[in-house]
């Protein structure tokens, strides 16, 4: 027996476990921040860059669909070249790209220097996820283990978004917005140090071949959707090119689908996704991004725009947010062992649904204490309480051979929805909003009053609709899963026997399933 398939047996049989996995477990952590936290560090200084590069309001929101457009398109590519050509390797490569383009973002002199710079970070990002899922899933072959290695990642996602706004908060306000993409590199170089002693390198052993024109059509129609949204700010929803352009993108992703059908190497293999388990998980992931990301959007410009508090005084008061994911999606890991995730995703959307129309009763005065940190910690409980089943029943019963692209696909299902969910529900609110100021037409004193109160008003729409994107994904995970406690605890144990997960190369290519 080679020595490849000798570990590929005891990794299936569970008798042999990577000595390392801890470690790996830590290193694995600090990557999945970095990217997660990249996705709203931002926000909190975007006023400041902003005012300094000159950015219009009309691109503003750039800054952020720049970084996660690319990062939810290449996702499912860059899984399967963390398969093919080992995801280690993979990770490696996507810390250094990681910390060069927040480099270069930071030293950005004008708006397409920083556009550019985040559209490459995304990119890199889009190397990291899938690799740092798939790494996980090849390290931990216990059950017991598996839940707390989930849970632990699970805590990383749902808090580093709102970490990121707090991170984002203190250098803007004590050094300067700049160190909010300069910060990326202390933390790359660390973990790539890390990485290299601790991580174990693996592979599918099947030959290497990419399906690039699914990898052109899924991009390119996630692209238009986005901008598409963006568009009906200035242009409306009527109008011919916000039309033109979302039934573009829709076209090319129906055509994407039809590609994958006739593909004999698909970029994303169909039976990856029809088992109900694992495409409920996928769909969960993507709703509770829409809803999640737009969220974070609105308190950011509430607190700062409305309630005048400054980028750290923002940063703390989504502190309390991050803290309740961590302890929720710590507890949830438990929780599995005897409730059934369909019972755990569907009551948590519904909490979550339940805290963003409290959200949405904010007005133009209100104190943090009565109308913020209530609903912040009811939805840290219900993210929470999503995160950590979702993200184990998307590799629920994967094989090793699609290890990357199913962990690519949760991850570009949370990309995708942030990106889309951050357009859709700006556009939504800042509609709304000029709606209401021509409805409540005001002049000289009032006309601020007025502006503030149609802000709130857009605010408080979108928080209903993000509320109702909830409530769907509780309909829909109801409906969908049926996994049993069993199943959720060991969910994501790859079938490796097409795997090669030694630091050399595979001696004997085992048949893939």
């Amino acid at each position: 027996m080679s020595r490849s398939s000798a570990a590929n047996g005891s990794a299936a049989s569970g008798t042999t476990a990577d000595p390392k996995r801890w470690w790996a477990l830590v290193v694995i952590s600090i990557a999945t921040l970095m990217v997660v936290l990249d996705a709203t560090i931002v926000n909190v200084a975007l006023p400041h860059a902003q005012a300094t590069l000159g950015i219009s309001v009309a691109n503003r929101q750039w800054v952020v669909t720049a970084y996660t457009l690319p990062f939810g398109g290449l996702l499912l590519l860059g899984g399967r070249f963390a398969d093919f050509n080992g995801r280690k390797r993979l990770f490696l490569i996507g810390l250094v790209g990681f910390a060069i383009a927040s480099a270069i973002g930071g030293a950005a002199v004008d708006q397409g220097m920083l556009f550019a710079a985040r559209a490459c970070q995304g990119g890199f990002a889009a190397l990291l996820a899938p690799t740092s899922l798939s790494l996980l899933n090849v390290a931990f072959t216990d059950r017991k283990e598996r839940t707390i290695a989930f849970g632990v990642y699970g805590s990383v996602l749902g808090a580093g978004s709102a970490i990121g706004l707090l991170a984002g908060g203190l250098l803007t306000q004590y050094v300067d917005w700049r160190w909010c993409l300069y910060v990326n590199v202390p933390l790359a170089v660390i973990a790539f140090i890390a990485a290299l002693p601790m991580i174990t390198e693996s592979r599918t052993d099947s030959p290497p071949r990419y399906d690039i024109p699914g990898s052109i059509l899924v991009t390119g129609g996630l692209v238009l959707l986005v901008y598409g949204f963006a568009e009906a700010v200035s242009s409306g929803w009527s109008s011919s090119t916000t039309i033109g352009v979302l039934i573009g993108g829709g076209v090319l992703l129906i055509a994407f689908v039809a590609v994958q059908i006739r593909s004999s190497n698909p970029l994303l293999p169909l039976r990856v996704v029809l088992d109900r388990n694992r495409g409920g998980a996928f769909v969960a992931s993507l709703l509770i991004f829409l809803a999640m990301m737009g969220m974070f959007l609105f308190l950011t410009y509430y607190l700062q725009g409305v309630l005048d508090y400054s980028a750290l005084k923002t940063g703390l008061a989504m502190l309390p947010l991050a803290l309740v994911v961590i302890l929720a999606s710590g507890s949830v890991a438990g929780l599995m062992r005897v409730v059934s995730p369909r019972i755990i995703i569907s009551a948590s959307f519904i909490i979550c649904a339940v805290a963003v129309i409290w959200f949405s009763q904010i007005g133009t005065t209100d104190d943090f204490a009565g109308h913020i940190l209530g609903p912040e910690i009811i939805v840290g409980l219900g993210i929470g309480g999503i995160l950590v089943p979702a993200t184990n029943l998307a590799l629920l019963g994967v094989s090793g051979r699609d290890s990357g692209v199913a962990s690519g696909l949760v991850s570009a299902a949370q990309q995708v929805g942030g990106s889309i969910g951050t357009a859709l529900l700006n556009t939504v609110a800042a509609t709304t909003a000029a709606a209401y100021l021509v409805s409540h037409h005001a002049s000289g004193k009032a006309q601020a009053l007025a502006v503030a109160k149609a802000t709130v008003h857009g605010y408080s729409v979108g928080f209903l609709v993000a509320a109702g994107i909830f409530a769907a994904g509780a309909v829909i995970s109801f409906a969908l899963f049926n996994a049993s406690t069993k199943d959720a605890a060991g969910a994501g144990i790859a079938t490796v026997d097409s795997e090669t997960p030694v630091s050399g190369r595979s001696t004997s290519p085992s048949p893939a399933r």
